[in-house]
């Protein structure tokens, strides 16, 4: 835990002004973007401190697909159903603003502004899918 870190003190419920959606797994919170990029923005985030997307290792696996089944399950909770027009990444270090892993997930993909369409780029130097 970084007391420093606003991820580390969202997942622990010690910033009011942060919803936290419903969620699976209690290793894992997800809450809305607050520059939302898509009409559909939330973030996966570890309640544990993991730094980033690149200090990631081989047993960090099953925690990624984790990540991934909530991003899904949200979009479906709020009646997104088409899982062929989500984009779901990591910002890759030095790109990422917060050095706490979180998982974009963004819907519909095909309604990304101009903007997002650059920060949010498939397997581009700065995100990763």
């Amino acid at each position: 835990y970084d007391g420093k870190c606003v991820f580390c003190r969202i997942a622990r419920r010690e910033e009011p002004g942060t919803a936290l959606l419903p969620c699976q797994y209690e290793d894992l919170v997800c809450f809305r973007d607050i520059k939302p990029g898509a009409p559909h923005h939330y973030l996966v985030v570890p309640v544990e401190h993991v730094g980033n997307c690149k200090t990631l290792k081989s047993e960090h696996i099953p925690l990624v697909k984790r990540m991934m089944e909530v991003g899904k399950a949200v979009l479906q909770k709020n009646n997104f159903s088409d899982l062929n027009d989500v984009r779901m990444g990591f910002h890759w270090p030095p790109f990422c603003s917060i050095s706490h892993l979180h998982l974009h997930v963004l819907a519909p993909a095909s309604q990304l502004g101009f903007l997002s369409r650059l920060v949010y780029r498939s397997n581009s130097y700065w995100f990763i899918t």
